[in-house]
């Protein structure tokens, strides 16, 4: 009995061809079946979204823009100006900072407080 080989016949037009070479090219080079497209992906997904960011940040640049201090103080309705010092000395006089205890804080029923 004859045995048949497993290769079909092609002529010598079709070895010349340019599917038969791109044939010939990916079963010598598996990247162009797998790894180009990757990249081409990738690539192609990185410049769709930096154009997507970039709208999203202009978005949120014309929703959000810096007052100038003539708009802040109009938008306040009694506009003073604040010096640390007098709100240091302010303070203190509200406040007897020399004389204090240390209390423990209230709990509620049932919590222990943490003594033993």
């Amino acid at each position: 009995m004859a045995v048949f080989t497993s290769k079909k016949y092609r002529s010598a037009a079709d070895l010349n061809s340019g599917a038969a070479k791109y044939r010939r090219a990916i079963a010598k080079h598996p990247f162009l079946t797998f790894g180009l497209p990757f990249l081409t992906i990738i690539i192609a997904g990185s410049f769709v979204l930096t154009r997507a960011t970039a709208i999203r940040y202009e978005k949120h640049d014309r929703r959000v823009k810096q007052m100038t201090r003539d708009e802040e103080l109009n938008v306040r309705k009694n506009p003073r100006k604040v010096d640390w010092r007098d709100e240091y000395q302010r303070l203190r006089a509200d406040k007897d900072l020399d004389d204090w205890q240390q209390k423990r804080a209230e709990r509620l029923p049932g919590e222990p407080d943490g003594t033993m």
